[in-house]
């Protein structure tokens, strides 16, 4: 029987919406879901450490929010334009998608100005050369310097538009990135790694809990909604991951060992799942990745998953039912509403067993 999208819709109060991250990182509350148990309990992030076993392994993803959210006028109307930046192409072209009014047309020039420095007078120009099906426009900047230097200068933190502000406030500019980013590219946190800290981490590895760092640059794949009705019909974009030699190494001997694969976040599940064997043996892997994760896959990579409250009828809450299982998940969520969790991006976190 094919899965539908209806079956992973649940009703979810305003509220309960996450608009500010928790005053300490590894103070939010963590939900435990334990699989073969059914049994559910509530903890803080912090407790992470005393939830593991000695030599299981936390898999991070390292890669760094770009300021990728841009406002222009349009050359042809005078128009607003708002948009998203979602990478470059390989001879350094800006890969685009933005809501206006009225129809852009090929050729058409967006002036973007600083999200910011409104007063600065700089400004960036960007020609539409080209739009794909999906309504994702392919432009030059007039500006041929790095983009994360332009997007620096003219961009602001792509926060969700559930959060509702127009503008990052400098609060977000620090805790929508985890502390261990280090790589450019994503256009969303790994939110998951929200909670994480330095310190946490210390402490992990004092229990003998150690970890890895893999590389998914988030883009529009991971938070487009599902379009089909049967989850078969539906196609991920393609996002850019690696893991490394070192840390296919490293995997397989913490599985060796009889650690647990900890993935944190939807994100580096995805990347293990892409660069994990038939064997259950992980090998390096560099290029894109569309994985979508839905019943009835099989995991290969990962043992246990540290994640966020994820938006109803999202591949993200598809992955974590299929991980878990979708009645054990509903139960989940029933009784973190009940309990008054925080939910989505700067929400709470679960974790899996």
């Amino acid at each position: 029987m094919a899965e539908l999208l209806s079956d992973y819709d649940y009703d979810l109060p305003e509220d309960l919406i996450a608009a500010e991250p928790a005053a300490v990182r590894d103070e939010s509350r963590l939900l435990v879901v334990d699989r073969r148990s059914g049994s559910l309990s509530h903890h803080r992030f912090r407790d992470l450490p005393t939830l593991l076993h000695p030599q299981d392994r936390l898999v991070l993803n390292d890669t760094r929010v770009v300021p990728a959210r841009l406002f222009g006028q349009r050359s042809s109307t005078g128009g607003k334009w708002e948009g998203l930046f979602l990478g470059t192409t390989d001879d350094g072209r800006w890969k685009l998608i933005g809501q206006t009014r009225g129809r852009l047309e090929v050729g058409e020039t967006l002036t973007i100005a600083p999200a910011h420095d409104t007063d600065s007078g700089q400004t960036l120009e960007l020609t539409l050369e080209e739009r794909d099906a999906e309504g994702m426009w392919t432009s030059t900047p007039s500006n041929s310097a790095d983009y994360t230097e332009l997007l620096a200068a003219f961009g602001t933190v792509p926060l969700p538009p559930y959060i509702r502000r127009k503008l990052a406030d400098e609060q977000d500019w620090e805790r929508y990135q985890t502390t261990y980013a280090r790589r450019p590219g994503a256009v969303a946190a790994p939110t998951a790694g929200l909670h994480v800290t330095p310190q946490l981490l210390q402490t992990c590895s004092e229990r003998e809990i150690e970890h890895s760092f893999v590389t998914l640059h988030v883009g529009i794949g991971t938070f487009r909604p599902i379009a089909a009705e049967k989850l078969a019909d539906h196609v991920m974009h393609e996002e850019w991951c690696e893991l490394s030699n070192d840390t296919a190494k490293t995997l397989n001997q913490s599985r060796q060992n009889g650690g647990r694969i900890v993935a944190v976040g939807t994100t580096s599940v995805r990347t293990m799942e892409t660069a994990v064997n038939n064997d259950g043996l992980f090998d390096e892997w560099s290029g894109e990745s569309n994985l979508f994760i839905r019943p009835p896959y099989t995991f290969r990579g990962v043992d246990c998953l540290v994640t966020n409250f994820h938006l109803p009828r999202s591949t993200l809450f598809v992955l974590v039912s299929t991980l878990a299982g979708r009645e054990l998940i509903r139960h989940a969520y029933e009784t973190a509403i009940e309990q008054r969790y925080r939910f989505f991006s700067y929400g709470d976190a679960m974790l899996i067993l």
